[in-house]
């Protein structure tokens, strides 16, 4: 029997777990379109600029070992 009562509760948490998930869903503010798209474009945005940091960083490093080689 105790093996029982173990398995309805853990069957109880699971389903508690999936209900306080949705009901904190439900209290979540998600983004219009406008926000959503000026969201978007500074994550593209800084996206593009560490990508350019970070390949001009490259290029002087391998430079440095080039003249050094």
């Amino acid at each position: 029997m105790a093996f029982l009562a173990k398995l309805k509760q853990s069957f109880g948490t699971t389903f508690s777990f999936f209900a306080d998930s949705w009901a904190e869903l439900k209290k979540v503010r998600w983004p219009n379109r406008k926000e959503l798209t000026s969201y978007s474009i500074v994550v593209l945005l800084t996206i593009a600029f560490v990508t350019i940091y970070f390949w001009l960083l490259d290029i002087g490093i391998s430079s440095l070992v080039e003249l050094i080689v």
